[in-house]
C-alpha cells in the first residue's frame, strides 16, 4: 500500500504541489467607511459604506450597506443599498434589496419587496456570444471587467405635428 518512493511527495494532487486553498472573504464591516475602488479576485462582503466602484468575483452586499460606484463581479447578491451600476453574470436582489442603477446580467432574480430603479438588460451568456469574443476584458495589473455591450435606444421620441 505504501511505498519508500512515495514518501516526501502528495499523492493526491499528482503534481505533487499543495493544494491551493481559497482564501477567505475580504470583510468591509458595519463601522467602516472605505472611499476609493476595491478590487479582489476572491470574495468581498460588504456590511459597510463604500464610495467607489467594486470589482471582484463574488460580492455580497449586507443589509447594512450601502454603495455608491459601479459593480462589476461574476456574483452579485444584494441585502442593501447600491448606487451605481452593476455588471455580473449572476445578480440576485433581496427582498431588503435597493438599487438606484441599470444592471447588465446574464441571470437575474428579483425577490419581492426588492426596490429597483434602472433598466435591467441581459448580457449573452458565454455559450451564446461570437467565437472570440469573451465578456471579460482583462486589462493588465487590473482586475477583469465585462465589456460594456453597445446599447441602442429602444425608444425613439418623435414630434407628432399637427394641423389645424
Amino acid at each position: 500500500m505504501f511505498s519508500r518512493s512515495s514518501k516526501g511527495t502528495t499523492a493526491a494532487n499528482g503534481a505533487g504541489a499543495p493544494a491551493k486553498k481559497p482564501a477567505a472573504p475580504s470583510i468591509v464591516s458595519l463601522d467602516m467607511r472605505m472611499v476609493g475602488d476595491l478590487n479582489s479576485q476572491g470574495e468581498v462582503q460588504v456590511d459597510g459604506a463604500i464610495e467607489g466602484d467594486i470589482r471582484a468575483k463574488s460580492l455580497l452586499v449586507g443589509e447594512t450597506a450601502d454603495i455608491r460606484g459601479e459593480i462589476l463581479a461574476d456574483t452579485v447578491v444584494v441585502h442593501g443599498r447600491i448606487t451605481g451600476q452593476i455588471k455580473a453574470r449572476s445578480v440576485h436582489l433581496a427582498k431588503k434589496a435597493h438599487v438606484v442603477g441599470d444592471i447588465l446580467h446574464e441571470d437575474l432574480s428579483i425577490e419581492t419587496g426588492a426596490y429597483l430603479e434602472g433598466h435591467c438588460k441581459r448580457l449573452p451568456a458565454k455559450k451564446e456570444a461570437e467565437p472570440g469574443v469573451d465578456l471579460l476584458v482583462k486589462e493588465p495589473g487590473k482586475a477583469p471587467s465585462l465589456a460594456a455591450p453597445a446599447v441602442k435606444p429602444s425608444l425613439e421620441t418623435k414630434k407628432l405635428a399637427t394641423t389645424g
